[in-house]
């Protein structure tokens, strides 16, 4: 398949990502939106490792830090993090039903959020709510709709 092709497939989706991150909502289902930009990443280095890492995950964390007005390179760190776990993972998980790939994306999605819960509090104190774990939740619950529409996506 044609190289700039499929990297122009994984651009469009992270850019889509990115959109749905931003998308205004009500601020009751504001709470609820998952990491989509980390969800796609995932995907994509699981699907093709050699071609989506860890630089792919640092651009689109940098965008992500100008997109939230978060400090910058917060995002771009947990990002990488969360992809080099996966690049080191990928073999196996590749092997592993979705059910329990959802348990290592939950892993990941936790990681990052307290991760970036810790650069938050370097910069002020901040407090735990119930509604932190909710992103991790639903982006838990989605990875199997967005491994299909990705896949999806791959092979079309």
């Amino acid at each position: 398949m044609n190289n700039e092709y499929v990297n122009l497939r994984v651009v469009a989706t992270l850019i889509l990502a990115m959109c749905l991150r931003i998308m205004p909502l009500p601020q009751g289902i504001a709470l609820l939106n998952p990491d989509w930009g980390l969800l796609i990443l995932i995907y994509w280095s699981l699907a093709m490792p050699e071609r989506v890492g860890i630089s792919y995950a640092w651009f689109f964390g940098i965008l992500t830090d100008v997109l939230m007005g978060r400090i910058f390179g917060q995002y771009a760190l947990a990002y990488s993090l969360i992809i080099y776990l996966v690049l080191i993972w990928h073999r196996q998980l590749r092997q592993f039903p979705q059910f329990q790939q959802s348990f290592f994306v939950f892993a990941c999605l936790l990681i990052s959020q307290l991760f970036l819960f810790w650069f938050e509090n370097l910069k002020t104190p901040a407090h735990l709510h119930g509604t932190f774990w909710l992103p991790v939740l639903t982006g838990t619950l989605c990875w199997s709709l967005v491994f299909h529409l990705m896949r999806f996506v791959r092979r079309f």
